[in-house]
């Protein structure tokens, strides 16, 4: 069975031509650019989304048609939380309002004094990534495009939505909303009626693995199907990755090295784990949780010193020497705030330790290291929790990297498993979760290859546990100077 995967991501847009045991035939993407209006916001125009997917889905059938044409089902993936608000006549009100945009942080304040109970029906505290404080924002600085607003989709949902005329979520995303009573799979009236929402403003909601509708007949004309191909609940990214990569059943785990950094377990039972801003959420497959750790940036921190230092990824990874046991400085990868375990939208992240003999192989080994220790607060959250890991996969952008890829495992202390497709985790999620839309059951999910597993070295795992330590004591002075500057500006 030939299916589609289409993975709405931050940075870009991927689809995938995805053939009989998981065999990739074809892929296709497009960039996405983040528009930064003012200092802690992060928006998208909705309209790039659906230019990168029909551009996408457009050089396939030129490359191939024929395959193309088989295609059964499309399964969705998308970056979680964004606001997309439609009127009612499905036209986008404002751009879409993202996942690592920090601006509704007072809102958040406000929701959890007025309404107690949002962490133990939702699972979470009210962080200003989720979307019901984007909306609680909108209703307080704009008022007139609150009062037009007819539905709130995410933004895979509003992909959806331009594919087949459909208002539908899938559990996974809608868990990041705060708006979904988690352990009970279904809207919460209680959470609506907090943040001046009504559940006529919400989508259908069905599973991951469930058809949430078919595409529609111009679409199928436009790009060659034989029959128009029906389309699955998906995912949100990280469900999505873990259905990529069979983390279907309890105990098992992964890291994310994508734009964001995520560590995730799979779970039996909602386990809400709120004080220790652990995401409880549920997964894309029935009768399934997770818990999540979540740090919001992670690749984006070397793309960011990339940037910066106008040297491209790869040639800023060349520089640095395999053999050396630790950057001399130091690096707190809060660029946007952090959520996991600190929930400090205001913190900033920054260099320390720097001397005048520093050099750039320092700092960018200072970024890694950096953004694994921040994964490490995300492991001891989660053992806190009760849940303690004995090996993890690795995805992502970043799992890329062999040298990153064996810091996690020296810095975590766990065996780390790079997979095969890797960097299409997402996209392959989504493409399994249409072959079971189409028919295929839950139990046929397997596992990709294992392609090298990087084994904790007993001496870097001791050092670097010793400067975890260190490094963690970077928060509490960086967290200080944001609301000190915060203050000083007000």
């Amino acid at each position: 069975m030939i299916t589609i995967g289409i993975d709405l991501g931050t940075s870009s847009v991927k689809v995938a031509l995805v053939g009989d045991g998981d065999r990739v035939i074809a892929t296709a993407s497009r960039a996405l650019a983040v528009s930064r209006p003012q200092p802690g916001f992060s928006e998208q125009d909705p309209k790039d989304w659906w230019k990168g997917v029909t551009e996408s889905l457009d050089e396939l059938r030129a490359s191939h048609g024929a395959d193309l044409a088989q295609a059964q089902a499309i399964g969705l993936s998308g970056q979680m939380h964004g606001a997309t608000l439609l009127d009612e006549k499905g036209a986008v009100l404002r751009p879409c309002i993202l996942w690592n945009d920090v601006r509704s942080f007072v809102e958040c304040d406000e929701l959890t004094r007025d309404w107690p109970a949002v962490s133990a029906v939702t699972g979470n505290l009210a962080m200003p990534g989720f979307t019901a404080p984007k909306l609680m924002w909108v209703r307080k600085h704009e008022p007139e495009v609150f009062k037009r607003v007819a539905k709130v989709l995410l933004p895979k949902a509003y992909v959806r939505y331009l594919l087949c005329g459909e208002h539908v979520e899938e559990m996974s995303d809608a868990s990041g909303t705060l708006w979904l009573d988690v352990g009970k799979r279904e809207w919460s009236d209680a959470a609506l009626a907090a943040t001046g929402m009504r559940r006529d403003q919400m989508p259908r909601l069905v599973e991951g693995n469930a058809v949430s509708g078919e595409l529609a007949a111009e679409l199928t004309k436009r790009w060659g199907f034989k029959r128009a191909p029906v389309i699955a609940g998906g995912a949100g990214d990280n469900a999505a990755g873990a259905v990529g990569l069979g983390a279907v059943r309890p105990g098992d785990a992964f890291v994310s090295l994508g734009t964001s950094g995520v560590l995730w377990a799979t779970t039996a039972a909602f386990a809400p784990a709120p004080q220790r801003a652990v995401h409880a959420f549920c997964h894309a497959v029935p009768d399934t949780w997770h818990q999540m750790g979540v740090l919001l940036s992670a690749a984006a921190s070397l793309a960011w010193w990339s940037s910066v230092s106008n040297v491209g990824e790869a040639a800023l990874l060349g520089e640095i020497d395999p053999a050396k046991p630790a950057s001399p400085c130091w690096f707190a990868p809060y660029l946007n705030g952090e959520r996991t375990p600190h929930n400090d939208a205001l913190v900033r992240g920054g260099f320390a330790g720097l001397e005048g003999n520093t050099s750039r192989a320092d700092m960018t080994l200072a970024v890694l290291e950096g953004v694994a220790y921040a994964i490490r607060d995300a492991q001891e959250a989660l053992a806190g929790a009760g849940t303690v890991l004995a090996e993890a996969d690795i995805i992502g952008g970043g799992a890329r990297s062999a040298l990153w890829s064996q810091i996690m495992a020296d810095v975590l202390g766990i065996p780390m498993h790079q997979v095969a497709e890797s960097e299409i985790g997402a996209a392959l999620g989504a493409a399994r979760l249409a072959r079971m839309a189409a028919g295929e059951p839950l139990s046929s999910l397997a596992r990709p290859a294992r392609v090298r597993t990087f084994t904790p070295r007993a001496d870097r795992a001791a050092l670097h546990a010793g400067r975890h330590r260190s490094w963690q004591s970077l928060y509490s002075p960086l967290s200080a100077f944001a609301r000190e500057l915060r203050g000083s500006a007000s």
